[in-house]
């Protein structure tokens, strides 16, 4: 399974942000990665994200082609330097330094 949810803005001139969220099936710390990492783009990243949810229950082969050893994990691929974030992403902060969001937040 790979579903993508989208937020995209054409108005923004800000950088795009591409994240895949690895999971494997609809456990409760996979639902609460998603959930945190939604609650997360759209209070920072609005309109200028995209998730792709990638199961590797159904894929399993998958975390070997990307190197997935824990789940949840997260990876920005966009914007580069590639950063992966391992957990339900349950602690904003740490997300936020993980995404290196605010310091790019704050040289806009």
């Amino acid at each position: 399974m790979s579903d993508n949810v989208n937020s995209m803005d054409s108005d923004s001139d800000d950088e795009f942000w591409e994240l895949r969220l690895y999971v494997a099936g609809q456990t409760p710390k996979s639902i609460a990665a998603f959930a945190n990492l939604k609650k997360i783009c759209e209070e920072n990243l609005q309109g200028r994200y995209n998730i792709e949810i990638i199961d590797l229950a159904q894929n399993p082969r998958q975390a070997r082609a990307d190197q997935i050893v824990v789940i949840p994990t997260l990876i920005r691929k966009l914007p580069e330097p590639l950063r992966k974030i391992i957990g339900d992403l349950s602690n904003t902060e740490r997300v936020l330094v993980g995404m290196e969001l605010n310091a790019r937040s704050n040289t806009k």
